[in-house]
């Protein structure tokens, strides 16, 4: 935690430094392109490496105590170690200049989240860490051959001087073939590992079953250093013009208007509260990916709003049910949580702010990035319709399964046997009622979880600012 207290300081520095559209570059080593490895920095990069730090410190902060519960002492060093893996390839991620570095940490991102889904030890998170593995390695495979193909292309690994080269070969229209391959590619490996509908089936097992800490992370986290990958790729080497020419972004705006939608109706058909929130994510990417595919500045800018948001609210909505479900007796499903908020007042309170930012109430962040959206679609008029009628559709679906959650957390009654019943739980114990749960470091963290969430929903004006700086200079 020091560690990543110590990044978070060190990015809001950064951010400060670059809030004026500063950007630089740093060469890895003594190899000069096509092989040297690069780090850039900018306002956006220094925006995310800074929210990410935050949301990574008050995870671990938050579920220190449920961590002790799911996770053996003895293999409690190496979940902490594999913590420290993912988020230093996340921040690889956000600040790698070149497809190498990138591909390297991707595979340590990769193993690094599998390892965390599976340090519970049960059956279903090692299922859920396999299927996980399974889907990441093909995501991988499909980057790899993508990199590989740009490389034969080009002759370079360096973004920008890959960008020249492309742009050679775009002006002449020669052997455009290669090209559009591994744009494909690069684009399904990483709409896989960024569960973008229908390559999504990984992820509900994968969040419902692992530690509270690990789902928030996979969740708020790790899948937004993919799309941020893919944004480099897509503004700093292809270009969006080629994109748009390509109807690359068409296919983008599709499934993610699919998984807005799909992934909605299907968290209205779950009867645990973690693959709740866990098909909600998945129609959350739906609206990133819904803004990239506009192909527009604006558009661009409210995907990354989103993530931002998304990063804020979702790990706040895992780690506020995981205090729930300690409340119940460590029980997954909705019904037998009756109640519980009356036991963890903190978990309640931020199931609430975050749902209320999930469906897009005002005051809240999630208002603001669906204001940001909408704002963005009028500039292509074909769009708005499906932009407005997707919002309108998966808002009213996001309301439908998270305010009768709310409600049955804060019922009076706990719950009782004919709600275990009615979730196919006949032989649970029902657990008694008992003092409420106090615990600082819990209440302390989903207090700035929801101090962040509000400060976004009511301060949003410096965020969009500085999101605009750092996309005029992401390219």
């Amino acid at each position: 935690m020091v560690l990543v207290g110590a990044v978070a300081v060190m990015s809001g520095l950064l951010l400060g430094y670059t809030s004026d559209g500063t950007c630089f570059c740093f060469m890895m080593g003594h190899f000069p392109a096509p092989w040297g490895n690069e780090v850039r920095a900018g306002a956006l990069e220094a925006l995310m490496s800074l929210v990410f730090s935050l949301v990574m410190f008050l995870t671990v902060a938050a579920n220190k105590r449920s961590l002790e519960h799911d996770i053996p002492s003895e293999r409690a060093g190496l979940y902490y170690v594999m913590m420290n893996l993912l988020f230093s390839s996340l921040l690889a991620l956000v600040y790698t200049n070149d497809l190498f570095t990138a591909y390297v940490f991707i595979e340590i991102n990769t193993i690094s989240a599998c390892a965390i889904v599976c340090a519970k030890e049960s059956g279903e998170t090692v299922a859920a860490a396999i299927r996980y593995l399974i889907m990441s390695l093909v995501g991988s495979g499909l980057i790899l051959i993508s990199i590989a193909l740009l490389y034969c292309q080009t002759g370079h690994l360096l973004m920008e001087p890959m960008a020249g080269k492309v742009r050679d070969l775009a002006s002449s229209g020669k052997d455009l073939f290669p090209l559009k391959m591994a744009l494909v590619m690069m684009t399904s490996g990483l709409a896989v590992k960024s569960a973008l509908y229908p390559f999504s089936s990984w992820l509900p097992g994968a969040h419902a079953n692992a530690t509270a800490a690990s789902s928030s992370v996979l969740s708020g986290l790790v899948l937004k250093g993919y799309i941020i990958l893919l944004l480099k790729v897509y503004m700093r080497i292809l270009g969006m013009d080629l994109i748009i020419r390509l109807r690359i972004n068409d296919l983008l705006f599709v499934f993610g208007i699919l998984a807005m939608v799909i992934g909605s109706a299907r968290a209205l058909q779950q009867h645990m509260v973690k693959r709740v929130i866990a098909y909600s994510s998945i129609a959350q990417i739906g609206y990133i990916f819904m803004g990239i595919g506009m192909g527009t500045r604006a558009g661009l800018a409210a995907a990354v709003l989103h993530m931002i948001v998304h990063a804020v609210t979702k790990p706040m909505l895992f780690t506020a049910a995981g205090g729930l479900m300690d409340c119940c007796g460590h029980q997954k499903e909705i019904a037998a949580l009756r109640g519980s908020a009356r036991r963890n007042p903190a978990a309640g309170a931020g199931l609430v702010v975050g749902s209320m930012a999930m469906i897009g109430i005002p005051f809240f962040s999630g208002f603001i990035s669906k204001i940001s959206f909408a704002m963005a679609s009028f500039h292509d008029l074909n769009r708005a319709v499906l932009v407005l009628g997707a919002l309108a559709v998966s808002t009213v679906l996001n309301a439908m399964y998270y305010i009768p959650l709310i409600i049955i957390v804060f019922s009076e009654s706990g719950p009782e046997k004919a709600d275990y019943e009615a979730a196919g739980l006949e032989n649970a114990v029902v657990p008694e009622a008992g003092e409420p749960v106090r615990d600082f470091h819990f209440t302390a963290a989903m207090a700035c979880f929801m101090a962040g969430n509000v400060l976004i929903g009511t301060y949003y004006g410096p965020v969009v600012r500085m999101i605009e700086t750092g996309l005029a200079n992401f390219g």
